[in-house]
């Protein structure tokens, strides 16, 4: 483990010259990587796991993401399966179905995790609310987790760049005393860029906190009270959304993904530094006590339970698709669509 300084705090981090992929092979050589669920995160592992070397097989219902896995090369009935008979099959049984759909699917496939097997999951919410969840793995076989910071798209996409994704890893239970080298050779497998250890509770509060603050949830109110905004005062759509994303999203994070926002700031006119540096206070004051409430139905299981409730409806997916739709159909996402026309690249 290499000890790096984030901000002035030490942290160990697992790398890949310090583990690297010829370790992680032979650490899982004699492993069947059954991966249960080909949506969000399964394409992505499944298929870096595959290219890696790694002896995986792939557990999924019969329809279009079924399809899905059949195009990127999956093939029925040699690496191909149901969930149940890919469980069986798995020595690492890799739960990356949706939160709900794992709930709905482990009075099946618990029978299968025998002893010293591996149950491994991409997100702590299964086990952290397992009170509510039931999913409650047996005491014999090892419980690991990966999870990439990003979705499995950009996993994949990264991957085939040569570059790597950023992912946290947890041991839960530890039953055959291999649980740890499992789970870091697991991390490698996907083409994780480094490793950072977090527990399954830290991981689920931390990522719901996320989704529905800064990552997808505040980002999208942000933006869409700014553009009203200009939109109530006269500005027209294109101007808005320029202001708004296009120049956030083109221009500027560019700028602070490199080196910090520090940096992006003296890249600024110093009308912009000004200006941002006087108001990034009353941005921070309004915006905090909404991010501790945020954390603390987070914390309390709240936001699980919604989820659970929610997903558990049968009109669940006719609801989602109108509400996706109504952001979609929005003046703001409306314009984005010509503002990308527009843009050099497309022209």
């Amino acid at each position: 483990m290499a000890e790096m300084n984030f901000g002035g705090v030490i942290e160990k981090v697992m790398t890949r010259e310090e583990f690297p992929l010829e370790k992680a092979r032979e650490i899982l050589k004699n492993e069947t990587i059954a991966v249960l669920g080909y949506g969000v995160q399964g394409p992505g592992q499944a298929c870096n796991l595959r290219d890696n070397g790694f002896n995986v097989i792939v557990g999924q219902r019969p329809g279009k993401t079924y399809d899905k896995a059949v195009a990127d090369g999956w093939v029925p009935g040699e690496t191909l399966f149901s969930i149940e008979e890919a469980a069986q099959k798995g020595t690492i049984v890799c739960m990356l179905l949706s939160d709900a759909a794992q709930i709905a699917v482990w009075p099946q496939i618990k029978e299968y995790l025998t002893p010293g097997k591996a149950l491994y999951f991409s997100h702590g919410f299964g086990i952290t609310y397992k009170e509510r969840t039931n999913i409650i793995p047996p005491a014999d076989i090892d419980v690991i987790m990966v999870a990439p910071k990003g979705s499995g798209t950009s996993l994949r996409t990264m991957f085939l760049e040569g570059r790597g994704l950023n992912s946290s890893y947890a041991v839960y239970q530890d039953a055959t005393g291999n649980a740890l080298n499992r789970t870091l050779a697991f991390g490698i497998g996907i083409g994780s860029g480094y490793l950072f250890e977090t527990t399954f509770k830290r991981e689920v509060y931390s990522d719901l906190t996320g989704e529905r603050g800064s990552l997808m949830g505040a980002i999208q109110g942000l933006l869409l009270a700014q553009y009203e905004v200009l939109r109530e005062n006269g500005h027209t759509p294109s101007e808005a959304f320029n202001e708004t994303v296009e120049e956030l999203t083109q221009s500027l994070m560019p700028l602070f993904a490199q080196k910090g926002m520090d940096w992006m700031y003296a890249n600024c006119s110093t009308t912009a530094q000004r200006g941002a540096l006087d108001w990034m206070g009353p941005f921070h004051d309004a915006i905090k006590p909404v991010m501790q409430k945020l954390y603390e139905s987070v914390k309390t299981g709240n936001e699980a339970q919604i989820s659970i409730d929610s997903n558990s409806q049968p009109d669940y997916r006719v609801k989602l698709e109108k509400e996706l739709q109504a952001l979609h159909d929005s003046e703001m996402w409306r314009t984005a669509e010509t503002v990308r026309k527009l843009r050099p690249e497309n022209n």
